[in-house]
């Protein structure tokens, strides 16, 4: 599936890295850490299907090249991006503001953070020297090395021992500039028995178009903790979103993660998660909404690498036009990881016969007392049930409309903060109304 959707400017890695490099920050062992990072993404390049792990989304057909970095953003950037803040409708929570992959002070939330909340940003913490920032060890690909290398600016949250807090903290990613990539790595460290409810948006700003979005965060959660996790990403439609996430689950642990796609051309959301304390429960689930000629993929890797932990992963995906959908899902069991619970569901529905769903679900079980399973299924719309509604009377596509409502209600209702399921409600319902 040849779409080159991106077309950025053809150029040598090299000299993106040599003109990139006076913008970014961290000098010393921080900027050897960057060029070795870099060095490691120039030999592989861009993920293609001969790579197993991205087999289904070749980034070198799909991108073609990497965009040179976006500009810093000036004050006309900050009023456009303003107002895509506020078209998000995300209120009462703590916003982070990163625009064009630089943290914006004037529209975030710094002085009303709560007691027991501190944050940094990642360029203050380069400025320290903090190698250990721009590392990753859950995993190695180009596109983890092109972050490490062009990582521009991020946050640094890090939540207290007994803290529960009364708003979300929301990570708010705005592009402004076309044709430009922005590079982020956020970092957030939630303590021992703390109850955080953590909101990432991706969204571009009025004019931005064919911008890159290059993100990761890694997430640590405390023994006795608990994460509601929620993921809006509505890039540009002829944008990139690439995106690594890695979590790290303590000793009984909750994590709940939502995941909502409806922008971008292109998009990968490829998430790592660890259960390194017994006792611990994850439920991860997704909706990707996809038109036109749209690639959205989504790959997990869950690591049940100790005893007692349970795991739940539902995916939905609708597919319209000539769109393509990956679903990737990897449960590994380690061999002392009894008694684990593992299960795994991804379905995607087929609006139109040039749609195109890749699922790819796998178990890889070293232990004997487990319980673990997995499932995948596409197909269209049932008629029966559309001939039902049509018969009472309902218009085809508000037949549908419901119909398809229903069937990604199952993985937006495990939102528990009542005001972001609405929020995840109502975007569904835009994608639908854009349907005609």
């Amino acid at each position: 599936m040849n779409v080159a959707l991106i077309k950025s400017t053809e150029q040598p890695y090299g000299e993106l890295f040599a003109e990139a490099r006076e913008r970014l920050p961290g000098d010393g062992l921080v900027a050897s850490a960057r060029k070795a990072a870099f060095d490691d993404f120039a030999e592989r390049g861009l993920p293609h299907r001969r790579i197993e792990e991205w087999k289904y989304t070749d980034l070198r057909a799909l991108l073609r090249t990497v965009a040179p970095l976006a500009p810093s953003p000036e004050k006309a950037a900050l009023a456009l991006a303003a107002k895509a803040v506020e078209a998000l409708g995300i209120e009462n929570t703590c916003r982070l503001t990163l625009v064009d992959g630089v943290f914006a002070p004037e529209l975030s939330d710094l002085a009303t953070l709560e007691k027991g909340v501190r944050v940094q940003t990642l360029r203050e913490a380069l400025g320290e020297g903090k190698t250990d920032r721009l590392k990753t060890k859950v995993a190695s690909d180009a596109m983890i090395s092109l972050n490490g290398a062009l990582a521009t600016d991020g946050v640094i949250v890090t939540v207290d021992n007994n803290v529960t807090l009364s708003r979300p903290i929301h990570i708010a990613h705005v592009a402004t500039a076309s044709s430009a990539s922005v590079v982020t790595r956020s970092h957030v460290r939630i303590g021992n028995k703390t109850r955080v409810t953590l909101v990432e948006s991706f969204v571009g700003a009025e004019g931005a178009a064919t911008y890159q979005v290059h993100d990761q965060v890694e997430v640590s959660i405390g023994d006795d903790a608990e994460l509601q996790h929620v993921r809006l990403m509505e890039d540009a439609r002829d944008a990139a979103n690439i995106t690594t996430a890695a979590f790290r689950l303590g000793a009984r642990t909750k994590l709940n993660s939502f995941g909502l796609t409806q922008g971008a051309a292109v998009s990968r959301y490829q998430g790592f998660i660890t259960f390194a304390g017994e006792g611990s429960e994850l439920s991860t689930n997704g909706v990707n909404l996809l038109g036109s000629r749209r690639h959205g993929d989504t790959t997990l890797v869950v690591d049940h690498a100790v005893p007692n932990c349970i795991s739940r992963e539902v995916f939905r995906a609708v597919l319209d036009d000539q769109s393509h959908s990956v679903f990737q899902g990897r449960i590994i069991v380690r061999q002392d990881a009894q008694k684990t619970d593992g299960k795994m569901m991804t379905r995607a529905l087929l609006l139109s016969d040039d749609t195109e769903a890749d699922n790819k679900p796998e178990l890889e079980i070293f232990a004997d007392d487990v319980a673990c399973g997995h499932g995948a299924t596409a197909g269209a719309i049932d008629e029966e049930l559309l001939f039902y509604l049509r018969a009472r009377g309902l218009p085809e596509k508000e037949a549908q409309g419901l119909l398809i409502a229903a069937f990604v209600g199952e993985a937006i209702e495990s939102i528990v903060d009542e005001g972001l399921r609405d929020i995840a409600i109502a975007t569904a319902d835009r994608w639908l109304a854009a349907r005609g």
